[in-house]
């Protein structure tokens, strides 16, 4: 299973925000749209992404709902597929909510910088500092807050869960 070191923050001021993370990765942003389907589940989240391309990944993590950089550990299953297994999934388990969403990447280093337009919920900046085999997550940590650091995501900004906990109010 994969890990990352991540957080989630409003964005205050979205200009100041994509000059700084264009500063940082030294190139302009990879836009990807995303619809995610979250289903329900016991343990964790399950979500089906499916982009523009209409290729589709299937994502299931478990962190902690807690504001501040925390571990994220995933597994991503790619599926050329997606429709068909999100109607299998949806007849399995439910479906909890839909997430569409604009993206802009931008890499640096280990870091993968979102600044995301969530529909229905506005403007968020997440940070992923995905660990390397082996590497201790409290470097993780180190690099995630140095990195809002350099973007200026203060605590007041930080959200605790997913977007579809935000929809859902319980974010």
């Amino acid at each position: 299973m994969a890990t990352n070191i991540e957080i989630k923050a409003r964005l205050r001021d979205p200009d100041r925000t994509t000059r700084l993370a264009e500063d940082l990765a030294g190139a302009p942003p990879e836009v990807i749209e995303q619809e995610d389907t979250f289903f329900r589940t016991p343990a964790g989240r399950l979500k089906m992404r499916v982009f523009a391309s209409g290729e589709g990944e299937l994502i299931h993590y478990e962190r902690p709902d807690s504001e501040g950089p925390k571990a994220s550990h995933y597994r991503i299953f790619r599926t050329a597929e997606p429709e068909r297994l999100r109607t299998l999934l949806e007849a399995a388990l439910g479906i909890r909510g839909i997430v569409r969403k604009s993206r802009r990447l931008y890499l640096t280093g280990q870091t993968r910088i979102h600044l995301d337009r969530v529909e229905g919920l506005g403007e968020f900046v997440e940070l992923e500092v995905v660990l390397e085999e082996g590497q201790d997550p409290a470097e993780g940590v180190r690099i995630a807050e140095e990195m809002m650091g350099r973007l200026g995501i203060g605590d007041a900004d930080l959200v605790e869960g997913a977007y579809i906990d935000l929809m859902d109010g319980n974010g």
